[in-house]
Parts: structure tokens; C-alpha cells; sequence
């Protein structure tokens, strides 16, 4: 019955009419531009609530869902092995970086971004292979809990695609995919937007997945929930949001009152190692000395544990409370999914990865060593090349993570899993990770855990 609907709806409303009113280049024009922000897009109708929420986009907490009985994990069989059939088959794709990954969000939930404006013409892309594309890197984190970002300046008339296309995306993008789907940010909406709100609407009958998009109306609205320097944001989109700033001129929500109260003494979360070891006088950070302790103690059978999102209320007010030196007693919390989180947000917020910004280039060159050579070169690496405060704090962390790896008969977490969720929050660059390189920190982060014993004892 919905699959009919949706191509009634597909003959109702054609291509063309969904874009009959737009500029000649782009398919919002300057009255549309603040469409998300209008009261007809946000309020409650007759049928119930409002579908997006927009504005303030802090999410309250997580819909609660169930993990499935067995987690699938990916295959890896040499570490740092590159994938060339893979990058091969889908090189025509790839190579418009139309999807990205941009590491996690303020929450440990990785951020995948899709940008419209690198859509290329409609004549010069297969939109059916740009779908496997997607599924292909899609299905590389749904297991995870994940967020979207869609940038949707830039669609013009010449790059816009079917709407049997999304109509086809829609069917094929099933529960796997919508699981574990925690928010879709959709930057810079219009009526287009909207349209396809209204065609989908009535086949879409699940109230969480509706509530799980928000618009936004200004990239410094996403700031509150992204590592925004990490973000992969193309030109047109800044250019676009700095003529929207400029013209609006909307309230900056991060006003002065955080600058002005500078960087507490007492503060672990957002500064350096050295500041939180100048103050503490501990090598290990007390929020990674508390997390791991009651990880150990308490979480180590509890299924998807690093995997699930945790509510964003309670995270925030632990963060409050050791950034103002305070021991947080997690058995109060009442959920072992807070301290990974919270473990997860600290590594992520430093102000350089625990691995580095020096060790980036070299991490990643090493698919190019031989296989027999790799773990004797990232040997030498951590003690040679990481300071030794960063190797314990990490070897503090990779021991837990062992332990968790024992225990995946019973919270299905083994080391792909563990990689997939550590990796980028150990390493990241100064600028913007690229989607191939995802695959190296992931990779790197499972062989240190597959190897600790190695690794580590000295």
C-alpha cells in the first residue's frame, strides 16, 4: 500500500514542478532562505506534532532502541590493507566527495556529510551507482549510532535528481539504516524541502524518524553538537551561510558569557593534557581514571557498551561536574553508558589527539609497510615518538579495551567494533579528514588493541 502511494505521489508531483519556482541557478532564491525558521514548518498541526524541530536544535535525550541479537562486524584482514577493489569500482563516485565522514559529534556519534552541491549534472553521474555508493559507506557505521549532515545549497535544475531516485532511496535506506540513525541536520532548507515533507509524510509512520530531523538554519547552529573545525563544509555552503549572516544578521547563540569566564582551572573537557596535569598533578586525567574504573568494574558485559549514545542532559551535567573538579559517582547516573560516552567526548575535545597531530601522516602511511613490519613500527612509534604522558593515558585505555574484547561473547563489542568507535577519537588532522583515511585510524586503532601485549609492555 505505501509502496503504491509513493508512486501515485511520484506522478502527483513531477520533477519539474517541484522546482518551478526556483532561481534560475540554484533552487532556493532569497525568500526561501529563512523557510526553516517560519512558524508553518514548526508547528503542531491537526495530525500532531510538528515533524522537525529547528531553532534551538539541542536533542533532550535518545530514543531508546535495542541492539539487534548478533552485531555484524567488518571484515579486516590485514591491517592497513587497502581496499583497492573497493576504491576501484566506486572511483568515479568517490572522486566528487559528494559523502564524507567527519569523525564524531559532541555525543561519540559518527557524522557522515552530504553535500549537494557537489552533485555533478544529472547527464554526468549514475544516480543508481551514487545509491550503492552510499549504501556502501553507510554500511560501514549504521551498526554505530550515526548522524547526517545535508548541506542543501547548491541543488540547481541541472543537478537535482529523480524524484523516483528518492523515492528508491527511501525504500532501499530500510530499518538497518534508520536503527541507529541518531539526528539529520539539514543545513540551509527551503520549499523543496518541505515538498518532499509532504509527499513522504503520509508513508513514513514512524514518530521517532521524524523526530529525528531538524533544520538548521546557520552552519553556527551546528556548532553546539559538532566538532564544526572537523566538519567537511564546501566553499559554496560558507559562502552561502556568510550571505545569509550577513543579511539577517541572526543571534549568535554562543554569546560572551563562556569567553568571558575563560577556561576554568579545575577544567578537563576542550583543553590540553598539560593543563589538566598542571592542575591535578596526575599523569592520567581523573575523568579517564573515574570512567575506566567503573567501566571496568560495572559495564564490561553490557552489550553495544562505547557503541550506544547515552542522554545528552546527564552528559552534560557530568562534563559540568568535572570540569569543575567534582568526582561523579556513576552508579547514581544509572546508566554504564555515560562514563563511555563521557571517556569517548573527553579524548575527542582535547585540544590535540592523544596520538598527535605529528603522528597523523606517519599512522596513515603505514598500509605501505610490510605486514610482518607493522606492529615493530607502531612499537617504536609510541615509545619513541609519543610523549610519555600520552603513551600511558593511551595505554591506560587500550588495557580497557582488552578486557572489553574478552567479554564480546556477551556485549558483542570485539575489536573492529571497538576500532570503529576509537578510532577517529585518537587521531585526527588539522584540517579535514578525508573518507579514505577513516579506514586507516580505524585500522590502526584495532591492531593497537589486537596487540596491546606487544605494543606495550615495555
Amino acid at each position: 500500500m505505501a509502496e503504491q502511494g509513493l508512486h501515485q505521489a511520484e506522478g502527483a508531483v513531477n520533477d519539474e514542478a517541484l522546482f518551478e519556482n526556483e532561481d534560475q541557478d540554484f533552487e532556493f532564491d532569497e525568500s526561501g532562505l529563512e523557510l526553516a525558521a517560519k512558524e508553518e514548518l514548526t508547528r503542531e498541526g491537526s495530525d500532531g506534532p510538528a515533524p522537525f524541530r529547528s531553532g534551538a536544535i539541542t536533542p533532550d535525550g535518545f530514543i531508546e532502541e535495542d541492539f539487534e541479537a548478533e552485531i555484524g562486524t567488518p571484515s579486516l584482514n590485514n591491517y592497513f590493507q587497502d581496499d583497492e577493489e573497493t576504491d576501484e569500482e566506486f572511483q568515479d563516485i568517490a572522486e566528487h566527495k559528494i559523502l564524507e565522514v567527519a569523525g564524531d559529534d559532541l555525543y561519540g556519534r559518527k557524522v557522515i556529510v552530504f553535500a549537494a552541491c557537489k552533485l555533478p549534472p544529472s547527464a554526468q553521474i549514475d544516480h543508481q551507482r551514487l545509491l550503492e555508493y552510499m549504501k556502501h559507506v553507510l554500511d560501514q557505521y549504521v551498526e554505530n549510532d550515526y548522524v547526517i549532515v545535508y548541506f542543501h545549497f547548491g541543488l540547481t535544475s541541472k543537478n537535482k535528481p529523480k524524484l523516483s531516485w528518492l523515492i528508491q532511496i527511501y525504500k532501499e535506506l530500510d530499518r538497518k539504516y534508520k536503527k541507529n540513525l541518531k539526528a539529520w541536520y539539514i543545513v540551509h532548507p527551503t520549499n523543496f524541502i518541505k515538498i518532499l515533507w509532504n509527499i513522504f509524510k503520509p508513508f513514513i509512520r514512524s514518530v521517532k524518524f521524524g523526530r529525528k530531523i531538524m533544520y538548521v538554519n546557520y552552519l553556527h547552529e551546528l556548532k553546539e553538537h559538532l566538532h564544526f573545525d572537523q566538519l567537511v563544509v564546501p566553499p559554496l555552503v560558507l559562502q552561502h551561510d556568510a550571505k545569509m549572516v550577513a543579511s539577517n544578521k541572526p543571534k549568535y547563540p554562543y554569546g560572551q558569557d563562556s569567553n568571558d569566564a575563560g577556561t576554568l582551572p579545575t577544567q578537563q573537557y576542550g583543553v590540553s593534557l598539560h593543563h589538566i596535569k598542571s592542575h591535578y598533578g596526575t599523569v592520567i586525567p581523573p575523568v579517564v581514571q573515574q570512567t575506566v574504573d567503573y567501566l571496568r568494574q560495572n559495564a564490561l558485559d553490557v552489550e553495544g557498551i562505547f557503541r550506544r549514545s547515552a542522554n545528552a542532559v546527564q552528559l552534560k551535567a557530568v562534563q559540568k561536574k568535572f570540569n569543575q573538579g567534582e568526582t561523579v559517582n556513576f552508579a547514581v547516573e544509572g546508566d554504564e553508558h555515560i562514563p563511555a560516552v563521557a571517556l569517548k567526548i573527553f579524548l575527542r575535545d582535547l585540544q590535540e589527539p592523544l596520538l598527535t597531530f605529528d603522528l597523523y601522516q606517519p599512522i596513515l602511511r603505514l598500509h605501505t609497510v610490510e605486514d610482518e613490519r607493522k606492529v615493530a613500527e607502531v612499537r617504536r612509534m609510541l615509545h619513541e615518538e609519543l610523549p610519555e604522558d600520552n603513551y600511558q593515558i593511551l595505554k591506560f585505555i587500550v588495557q580497557l579495551l582488552t578486557e572489553v574484547v574478552d567479554h564480546s561473547a556477551m556485549n558483542k563489542m570485539n575489536s573492529s567494533n571497538l576500532a570503529i568507535v576509537f578510532g577517529p577519537n585518537l587521531l585526527w588532522p588539522k584540517g579535514q579528514a578525508s573518507l579514505s583515511s577513516m579506514g586507516y585510524l580505524n585500522n590502526f586503532a584495532r591492531l593497537l588493541i589486537d596487540n596491546y601485549s606487544q605494543l606495550f609492555d615495555r
